[in-house]
């Protein structure tokens, strides 16, 4: 049984493993896709401390080659299924059963996507879905944002004070965000708002945005529109439906931990973006993987038996 069982190896996942693995104790952490997480899809991170300027996927690539010089192990498994049982817990994945005795749940989350056709590609190539961290690299350049929620208004006003243009997208004629961002898009000079438009095509050339095809959905008309920089800001999918019914979690499916990180289970700890937290950058992550991997070292410290 191994004493500290992470699920998730992103930013968090891989700090808690830090953390644990430094104090000593045996640490297995279990992801399902590529360490990192969506840290790798940033194609220059300038905004963690101490490191001005590094590849999103460098970073990933440092911090793991970090945690396994000091012993972590890393299995490529997707967790399907979370039990309780004597002396700590029992994950399955989807080709084997790990058992620890506390663990650490970082499992991220996914953003939303707007499912078209060549926009996987253009991630880091004109294609965002962080505004704080990418926006600067667009500074003085016309962008686009795609949503209607509080977050693509927030991101709408960010970029306006970077980018030359902001077009806000949103398919519906009023937005769901809160009236008081709303009401501050609109007063912004630069700040264009397409209400009843759709993104129907992006296109590119030589494998980089250029523009997008916006499809009025009253009058049926499309139009191109010549951006830079599309931030898509549609929502977020947390990676917890194994985890939340046992543990619970709030509406939008993020499990109930606080800055603590501490779940309804006692032994099983919430860190990063998969969290109910406000703010879900590289830098909460980390900090989260920190308070999560020393609490799950006081915690087999305390019931070994």
């Amino acid at each position: 049984m191994t004493d500290v069982l992470v699920v998730g190896g992103g930013p968090a996942g891989l700090t808690a493993a830090l953390y644990a693995a430094r104090a000593g104790k045996s640490v297995l952490v279990l992801e399902g896709n590529a360490p990192g997480g969506q840290i790798n899809f940033s194609p220059l991170v300038e905004n963690y401390p101490g490191l001005p300027s590094i590849p999103g996927s460098q970073l990933s690539e440092e911090l793991l080659r970090q945690v396994e010089e000091l012993g972590v192990e890393l299995e490529y498994e997707t967790a399907v299924d979370l039990r309780a049982q004597e002396g700590g817990f029992q994950v399955v994945t989807d080709c084997a059963v790990r058992e620890g005795r506390t663990l650490v749940l970082a499992t991220g989350v996914r953003h939303r996507t707007l499912g078209l056709p060549g926009e996987e590609a253009l991630v880091g190539q004109g294609v965002s879905y962080c505004a704080v961290c990418d926006g600067p690299f667009y500074a003085g350049k016309p962008v686009a944002v795609v949503g209607g929620g509080d977050t693509a208004l927030q991101d709408a006003l960010f970029l306006s004070g970077i980018c030359s243009q902001v077009t806000l997208i949103h398919r519906r004629e009023e937005f769901r965000g809160e009236r008081r961002l709303a009401e501050q898009v609109r007063s912004r000079d630069n700040i264009q708002c397409r209400m009843d438009a759709t993104v129907e095509a992006l296109h590119t050339e030589n494998g980089v945005l250029t523009g997008l095809t916006l499809h009025e959905r009253i009058t049926g008309q499309r139009q191109d529109l010549p951006v830079d920089g599309l931030f898509i800001a549609v929502g977020q999918e947390p990676q917890n439906q194994p985890f939340a019914n046992l543990l619970g979690a709030d509406e939008g499916g993020y499990l109930l931990a606080g800055e603590d990180c501490r779940t309804g289970i006692p032994g099983v700890f919430a860190a990063g973006d998969c969290r109910t937290k406000g703010v879900r950058q590289l830098t909460t992550a980390v900090g989260d993987g920190a308070v999560a991997g020393l609490a799950a070292c006081r915690w087999v410290d305390e019931h070994r038996a």
